[in-house]
């Protein structure tokens, strides 16, 4: 979280040196920017990036191994994933754990 933290103050200084947004607030520097925040991207990107591995764009012997829901699927996406219990907090931040629970929930003409 600290790395988070670390790479907005980044982009916070960098959008304070395009003119004309120096006295703007963050918020208005991004929207004035068009730039969505930080944590929208690295949600955009993970989606991708599980697209992607659901369908074998990368290469699949260097590729997450994701488990997939076999159960029935009455709600969501046929490329439903298995949602699976961390007994230790840093495992709850890792890609295979924050991802599942918003691809699941995405319908299924997204993720076709």
């Amino acid at each position: 979280m600290d790395d988070i933290k670390e790479i907005e103050k980044v982009q916070k200084r960098a959008t304070k040196l395009v003119i004309n947004s120096k006295n703007m607030s963050y918020k208005d520097r991004l929207q004035y920017l068009k730039l969505p925040p930080l944590k929208y991207r690295r949600l955009w990107g993970d989606m991708i990036k599980v697209f992607k591995i659901t369908h074998n764009i990368y290469d699949s012997d260097v590729s997450l191994k994701l488990a997939y829901h076999s159960g029935s699927i009455t709600r969501g996406n046929r490329y439903k994933l298995l949602h699976r219990s961390f007994h230790y907090d840093l495992c709850k931040h890792y890609f295979t754990a924050r991802i599942v629970n918003i691809w699941n929930c995405l319908p299924n003409h997204v993720v076709m």
